[in-house]
């Protein structure tokens, strides 16, 4: 990948296939235009649990999502980038609006990447960043989150972007940490810290035997109890009046 003939070979390849599917889940599940306006994907993803590989849009059992994903992340450009990987849920409840907000569940910034230098080792990152003394030597602003769903509430979708940073710009660690998880604005945080998305990727969350323990130990125990059920609809008059007659 050092040459660029394999790499235009690489990419061709990518763009007939891999690429694609992509595309497509990220439109049926409407990343765009739910988070972006528009997205190009540039850089092939690949995502992971463990040993697990995870398709887009794929469902993760909680107990597998609660510790960091492993990141493949395969660029066709000549050259080093830096890059800043957020992880998002669009799908948060708010029972009160009947509506749903955003929340961020992990920040990564100034990750280097390169045709070269594929993988995204987040643990090994987090390990490091915790014998750090410096906190521009730190990368993980925002620690890992791990998801979770109400029960009967929908899926939630875990979205997963790849920022290019601007000119290989490094970025404030400090003003990157400042980041508030909710409401979390992808839109705004793209433009504030001038960032450019080249890559996306996704998974699905629901509740499932395990989600409990997990929220427990997340420290949200008192949404373990809470239970969403769909509202009644009434029929309408005229309808009303048709079941009578029959």
């Amino acid at each position: 990948m050092n040459k660029p003939i394999y790499r235009y070979l690489a990419d061709q390849k990518w763009r007939k296939y891999k690429r694609l599917i992509l595309e497509q889940r990220v439109n049926q599940l409407n990343l765009v235009p739910d988070l972006l306006p528009a997205l190009d994907l540039k850089v092939d993803i690949d995502l992971a649990f463990g040993r697990k590989k995870i398709a887009p849009g794929e469902f993760v059992d909680s107990h597998m999502s609660e510790s960091l994903p492993r990141l493949t992340v395969q660029s066709f450009e000549q050259g080093t980038k830096l890059v800043t990987v957020v992880v998002v849920d669009p799908d948060v409840p708010v029972p009160a609006n009947n509506t749903f907000t955003y929340r961020c569940h992990f920040i990564a910034t100034n990750i280097m990447i390169s045709p070269t230098d594929t993988s995204i080792p987040f643990t090994r990152i987090e390990h490091d960043d915790a014998k750090a003394t410096d906190s521009s030597d730190k990368k993980i602003a925002v620690p890992w989150a791990a998801p979770w769903a109400n029960k009967g509430a929908p899926y939630h979708r875990l979205a997963i972007f790849i920022l290019e940073q601007d000119g290989a710009r490094k970025l404030s660690f400090s003003d990157i940490q400042k980041t508030k998880r909710a409401p979390f604005i992808l839109r705004s945080f793209i433009d504030k810290h001038k960032l450019n998305p080249i890559g996306a990727t996704l998974f699905r969350t629901k509740w499932d035997e395990n989600m409990a323990g997990v929220m427990e130990r997340a420290g949200l125990s008192d949404q373990t109890n809470i239970e969403f059920k769909r509202q009644r609809v009434d029929p309408l008059p005229y309808k009303r009046r048709t079941e009578r007659m029959r």
